[in-house]
């Protein structure tokens, strides 16, 4: 089985659709014996039931495998990049291709939830173009609904059946698909909401962001964090020359809700689509200090976050949760 690519470093990315455990088998036994034997680091993070599975066809080989719950690998897509660069980071070797099965995880997801993990799966292709790393996607088409089946032949450029490789006649372009990808509709702000003006002092808006999630009834460390998330995520909007932001928040049940919007600036506009980088606040900070880090930051703190260009605006929403959120508890 050999993998399309331009170049040594290239990332390659493939979708599988599989319907029985046969056919999950006919692409990971392969694709798994053969990166072994080159000498290549492996990766299974799929379902218990697909581990077992391919532990058994592998028999002494399966000793060799790296395995790992797909359901914890990253519960969200920001965690879920930062697993992929941890593992290739620490398995790496040189000279070397790092493979990975990586079944996303649809079962129970929000709305919100499925339209971020279709983002985030394009948004692969981007964030971890040029490392050495062949990547399989499998996708359990007896459980995922068909919208996600549909996705992960506009996500992937490449579909794997066995061994057998086909191009994905639906890829999108990763920057467009994730501007079009619909989640549910975005909430309003209610006229309770609390609201600045246009401000470029970041301290005005973390005091209304503190003020807000305090309201709410979040305390002690949960609201240090929610207020933090909300200030990271205002300064990277204001890190622009001359730009001014308004807050609006408000709660949500579960949640406590803050809308950035980023307007124009003297002289010209900030708030073009070429101004919000795709897939900005994905991969976490490196050695040295990077325009994006307060924005990982925010994505890992919050339950989820949004940028968009809209007209004349950048408009940035950010969901922390609520004080009912007992997983935070």
């Amino acid at each position: 089985m050999a993998a399309d690519r331009t170049g040594p470093a290239a990332f390659v990315h493939h979708a599988c659709l599989y319907g029985s455990d046969a056919e999950f088998l006919a692409m990971a036994v392969p694709f798994v014996r053969d990166g072994l034997a080159a000498g290549e680091p492996v990766l299974a993070a799929t379902t218990p039931a697909n581990i077992e599975l391919l532990r058994e066809a592998l028999g002494e080989s399966a000793h060799h495998l790296d395995t790992a719950e797909t359901a914890y690998f990253g519960r969200r897509p920001v965690e879920r990049v930062s697993a992929f660069l941890r593992h290739h980071e620490r398995r790496a070797r040189p000279g070397r291709r790092t493979r990975m099965i990586a079944e996303p995880v649809w079962a129970g997801r929000s709305a919100r939830q499925t339209a971020e993990w279709k983002r985030m799966e394009s948004g692969l292709n981007v964030l971890l173009a040029g490392l050495p790393v062949w990547m399989v996607c499998p996708y359990d088409t007896r459980v995922v609904p068909n919208d996600v089946a549909e996705a992960a032949l506009a996500t992937h450029p490449v579909r794997l059946d066995g061994e057998r490789q086909a191009p994905c006649a639906s890829y999108a372009d990763p920057a467009a698909y994730a501007a079009a990808v619909d989640g549910p509709a975005a909430s309003c702000a209610p006229p309770s909401a609390a609201c600045t003006g246009p401000t470029g002092d970041a301290s005005v808006l973390r005091r209304l962001a503190r003020e807000r999630a305090a309201g709410a009834g979040l305390t002690g460390g949960r609201l240090a964090l929610a207020e933090l998330a909300a200030h990271e995520a205002a300064a990277y909007l204001l890190a622009a020359e001359g730009a001014r932001v308004t807050l609006r928040a408000w709660e949500e049940p579960g949640a406590v809700v803050y809308e950035l919007r980023r307007t124009e600036r003297e002289g010209g506009r900030i708030g073009r689509d070429a101004d919000v980088p795709p897939f900005a606040g994905y991969r976490p900070p490196g050695d040295a200090q990077g325009a994006e880090d307060g924005l990982w930051l925010a994505r890992t703190l919050g339950d989820s976050l949004e940028l968009r260009a809209r007209g004349p605006e950048t408009v940035l929403t950010l969901r922390v949760p609520g004080p009912g959120d007992a997983e935070r508890l």
